[in-house]
């Protein structure tokens, strides 16, 4: 009978392996036919741009899959220089008329090479499109590759928004470089009412499509199948207004001191000290920000409303301890309800729990590499894949990951995210741009505050450091290693340096803040 128990001649083999990464990181259930071309539609300035970004981004991050956009801007201005007036937007104008229409046929060209290569899923035609015989040329260019295309409209008719837009984004496009920002703002606008004179909004005439109006309203029209769907799920999640989020490791714990890995461990007494230093820096510098007086052109530093996250681990907990919640203000949603705003009421994300190590959780990477050589030699050959034992790997903790992401992406207010080194690793390299092996390497160091403003064309960053390496070794212990080694150290140890504390560093004193 035991013979008979271990008979299994024809076993059920995963293409994967022991590291079977979740089907919905790496295109869901996809199928390796199904593509997708997206055809942005707008007038200037209402976040296309911006909105084209994000989702490629989250595309190539989340479903592993390859994403390009083409920016017709882009191939305008390397066929006809930069700096371009006005005028050359007229579209009573035939000349130029005709070379934006090239600057159209070029990326459409380029479109069309991109989506014929084997493993390619999405591109991105970014793009004003504000006619419909212009649209119209587009999917009969692309009819031939038998994609599925959905046109993505952004519509924006409140003032104050597009203003915004103009100043934050368009001003800084290479168009506008080193040129007077109120004759450059004059001239976009110039150039904005050329498109307006023309505009045609998107209607059923125009096959699938999504409607986005002040990002409050949208419109879906027959966009059908796994990856229209995904889009539709991630714009609605999207705005263009200015944000900022902070990343925060808990404080030194028990384990840290020790060089054990999980766990869920109490703060020592240096961990202590950097939640009393973050509380003011999240008092200080989180919950103020700067405004103009419009009367007097003077700067004052106004208290602005803040959210508070952690895991629900006891580390980030206690190292959350000391920011004070209290009601500052009547807050107006954008959909026009007025709450009571507590600032930094807590909020507790298991999403947000670190990596769980499994049988290895607790113990430190010697006796790791002693008790099991077999899963540390393995976990060097492909940090990003490999799972531990009844635990899970960075693979397994991305997708839980999509939801946290999705909440940033929504929400309009700062977010402090008191988290963990596997957990910021994920968020710091979705928001930058880093490709997804390179998140296991990524510095996230103890004691430091990571700022990150996402905008149309990147991630700004700030780095805070609020408690000195010899400040919290007083007892001269030196911070463990917290990382495991891995195979190939020198290409590791490039990326890490890369993120690591640099010049974008800024101190920080509690009790002498910032002045503006």
């Amino acid at each position: 009978m035991a013979d008979l128990a271990d008979y299994n001649p024809t076993p059920h083999v995963i293409p994967e392996g022991e590291n079977a990464t979740p089907l919905e990181v790496v295109g869901g259930d996809c199928t390796a036919t199904e593509k997708l071309i997206i055809v942005m539609c707008g007038l200037p300035a209402t976040g296309k741009t911006h909105i084209a970004n994000r989702i490629a981004r989250y595309i190539s991050f989340f479903l592993a899959m390859e994403t390009k956009i083409f920016n017709v801007g882009d191939y305008r201005r390397d066929l006809y220089g930069d700096n371009l007036p006005a005028e050359f937007f007229d579209h009573s104008n035939k000349e130029n008329l005709a070379k934006r229409q090239h600057a159209c046929d070029m990326a459409l060209s380029d479109v069309t090479k991109f989506m014929k290569q084997d493993g390619v899923r999405v591109g991105v035609l970014d793009s004003t499109n504000s006619s419909r015989k212009r649209r119209t040329h587009i999917r009969d260019k692309l009819k031939a590759l038998g994609c599925k295309v959905i046109v993505l409209e952004t519509i924006c008719d409140k003032e104050e928004l597009i203003e915004h837009n103009i100043r934050t984004m368009k001003m800084n496009t290479p168009g506008y470089e080193d040129i007077d920002q109120d004759a450059a703002l004059e001239d976009f606008k110039k150039q904005r009412q050329n498109y307006m004179d023309v505009y045609e909004t998107v209607d059923e005439r125009d096959g699938s499509h999504i409607k986005i109006i002040n990002n409050q309203t949208f419109i879906v029209h027959n966009a059908r199948g796994y990856l229209p769907q995904k889009v539709v799920h991630f714009v609605m999640n999207l705005h263009t207004l200015p944000r900022v989020f902070y990343l925060s490791r808990h404080g030194q714990s028990e384990y840290n001191l020790l060089g054990k890995i999980g766990g869920d461990a109490g703060l020592t007494e240096a961990g202590i000290e950097y939640a009393r230093r973050l509380a003011d820096f999240a008092r200080n510098e989180v919950a103020m920000e700067v405004k103009k007086d419009e009367e007097t052109g003077e700067e004052k530093r106004v208290p602005r409303p803040a959210r508070l996250w952690t895991s629900t681990l006891r580390r980030t907990k206690e190292t959350a301890q000391f920011i004070k919640k209290e009601t500052i203000s009547t807050h107006k949603w954008d959909n026009g309800d007025e709450v009571d705003w507590i600032q930094f009421q807590g909020r507790a994300r298991r999403n947000l729990d670190e990596l769980y190590a499994g049988v290895c959780d607790g113990l430190t990477y010697k006796e790791i590499e002693e008790k099991y050589p077999d899963e540390f030699a393995r976990r060097q050959e492909d940090k990003l894949s490999y799972r531990y034992p009844r635990g899970e790997s960075y693979m397994d903790v991305t997708l839980r990951l999509e939801t946290i992401v999705f909440d940033i992406e929504r929400t309009r207010e700062p977010i402090l995210i008191v988290g963990h080194q596997g957990i910021h690793r994920l968020l710091y390299a979705y928001f930058t741009g880093l490709p997804r092996d390179k998140a296991p390497y990524v510095s996230i160091p103890l004691n430091t505050v990571i700022e990150l403003a996402p905008n149309a064309y990147g991630c700004e960053e700030k780095r805070y450091l609020l408690l000195s390496k010899e400040e919290m070794m007083k007892d001269g212990q030196d911070e463990p290693v917290t990382s495991m080694p891995v195979k190939d150290r020198e290409a590791a140890e490039e990326i890490r340096k890369s993120t690591e504390i640099g010049p974008r560093v800024h101190s920080f004193d509690p009790m002498n803040p910032p002045s503006f």
